[in-house]
């Protein structure tokens, strides 16, 4: 009997954290859940701004964490853990993410507000019918809330708000009681914050409100009178009114526990995430919502289920990753020509040398990012402009990649020129030591090959390269057989941190056609 794959996804959220192992059937991408796990964690509780992680709050996420990773262990299915608003906000985040991987073994996922949504979308997707409908998705978590219009996986319009149960409870109603003056500076509160949103999604069109995740979740169980979890329900406008109102009015988190549906663990933070519904209806005047049983993890699944086993027919960047750092790299204007042929020249090198960087296909898309984004610095100046690149990646939203990478890419190429990765950069000190040697490997690659496109004409036509163990000599080619001295000029003046790298000697060879 045939063994199939499994896989494991944890949802590191700010209330909860849960566990998904699924069995695969990679011909078809489809999978069947084996385990649901869920811990209520409070990970972004001590503080309304949720600027750090308490040490309870760490403490119970390690022992989590550690029961999960146990369950995914004993069932031999690989796991990755992606964490939402509490880690992704938090100052002492790299500190949590060092623990969680020197006391456990896990690698945490920080994933931006879009991404967040992107894996939700992707969840949805498998859990409705609604490839072929335009949608907009809402998503509401206990730090942050995230909304998405999007039709066959393309993404139209995505935004994430910091408003969710836990930011609002601790805000306006600290010990969980309810008031009609906490009431109404709650509603306040959030039709300020909504109308960003507002002005945003009139300029689009939808044919369905999907909601999803433990919040509306579990609106939807008391509007339905249900006790049980994960059915997919509709629920109207007036339904939802009605449920806000009987939730506002017992005033105490044990007067609501009492309201048949409403899980115990979350009576506490209801009736802000009642609140927040309502008005998000009321602002954007939504007649009615349906709710979708899967959200973030089981979007992870399947991101993870396209990666390993759905592969592209081209060897590079994905679709989605692909048009995103060309939306990046077009907004600030970036060389196109300049920057294309760095990519290629860059990747050429790349396979060429796998034999002594031993990198893979996810640092190759590493450098591909970085490559085109390389000189996006020169769109605010200049000067530093290799600083500017770090500061404009860093700060973009970019589909397909969460906050490490988009860190690792930054890096990449900040250090094109200039300085080399050095131990006083907190840029680049901050990150683990295994990032900061794939920086130190992909920048040394990207520099050789921005200097082989030293006249930004694009001369060099191919690049091979023969490996001995003391030296690597790149074999140039040229188009019409010109001698490009600018560019043996760029290469040999930035080659030094490629040799310094792989302590290798690095010479260039020209072979005209």
């Amino acid at each position: 009997m045939e063994i199939k794959p499994r896989l494991a996804a944890i949802d590191v959220g700010t209330n909860s954290f849960h566990l998904i192992i699924v069995e695969l059937e990679p011909s078809t991408g489809k999978f069947s859940i084996i385990t649901r796990e869920k811990e209520i964690v409070r990970l972004g509780s001590g503080s309304s701004d949720m600027k750090y992680l308490t040490e309870d709050a760490v403490r119970k996420a390690l022992i989590t964490l550690k029961r999960f990773k146990a369950l995914a262990d004993s069932s031999n299915a690989p796991l990755r853990a992606v964490a939402t608003s509490a880690v992704r906000e938090a100052k002492n985040q790299l500190d949590f993410i060092s623990r969680v991987y020197d006391e456990i073994g896990i690698t945490i996922e920080v994933a931006s507000g879009v991404e967040e949504a992107r894996y939700i979308y992707l969840g949805v997707l498998q859990a409705l019918p609604v490839y072929d409908k335009k949608i907009l998705l809402i998503d509401i978590g206990g730090g942050s809330t995230e909304f998405l219009v999007g039709y066959r996986r393309e993404i139209a319009f995505d935004s994430s708000l910091k408003l969710g149960s836990i930011r609002l409870t601790q805000r306006f109603f600290p010990d969980g009681r309810t008031n009609p003056r906490s009431v109404k500076e709650c509603r306040q509160y959030i039709r300020g914050y909504m109308q960003p949103i507002v002005r945003d999604l009139s300029n689009y069109s939808y044919e369905l409100t999907i909601g999803s995740s433990g919040t509306i979740m579990n609106l939807s169980n008391i509007i339905n009178g249900k006790s049980s979890k994960g059915d997919s329900t509709y629920f109207t406008k007036d339904e939802l009114s009605d449920t806000v109102n009987k939730i506002i009015e017992a005033e105490t988190p044990k007067s609501r526990t009492k309201i048949p549906g409403l899980d115990p663990a979350r009576a506490d933070i209801i009736a802000a995430g009642a609140l927040l519904l309502d008005e998000i209806f009321r602002s954007l005047k939504l007649k009615e919502m349906k709710v979708s049983e899967f959200a973030l993890r089981e979007g992870v699944i399947f991101d993870t289920i396209e990666k390993l086993y759905m592969p592209h027919a081209h060897k590079g960047l994905s679709d989605i990753r692909y048009k995103s750092v060309m939306h990046v790299a077009e907004n600030f204007r970036f060389e196109r020509e300049h920057s294309l042929q760095v990519c290629k020249l860059a990747l050429k090198i790349f396979d060429a040398t796998r034999k002594i960087h031993k990198l893979g296909d996810t640092e190759r898309e590493y450098l591909e990012a970085a490559a085109i984004l390389h000189e996006v610095g020169l769109y605010v100046a200049h000067s530093q402009h290799h600083r500017h690149s770090y500061y404009l990646i860093r700060n973009s939203e970019m589909l397909g990649f969460n906050e490490n990478e988009k860190e690792i890419i930054a890096n990449v190429a900040r250090y094109h020129r200039k300085s080399h990765p050095k131990s006083k950069h907190p840029d680049f000190i901050k990150l683990s030591p295994n990032d900061q040697k794939i920086i130190r490997k992909l920048s040394a690659i990207l520099r050789i090959a921005d200097g082989l496109d030293r006249s930004h004409t694009s001369v060099v036509c191919d690049i091979e390269a023969s490996i001995t163990d003391d030296k690597v000599i790149f074999i140039i080619s040229t188009k019409d057989n010109v001698y490009p001295e600018l560019e043996l000029w760029g290469a040999e003046n930035k080659k030094s941190l490629f040799e310094e790298v792989y302590n290798i000697k690095a010479e260039f060879l020209i072979r005209n056609r």
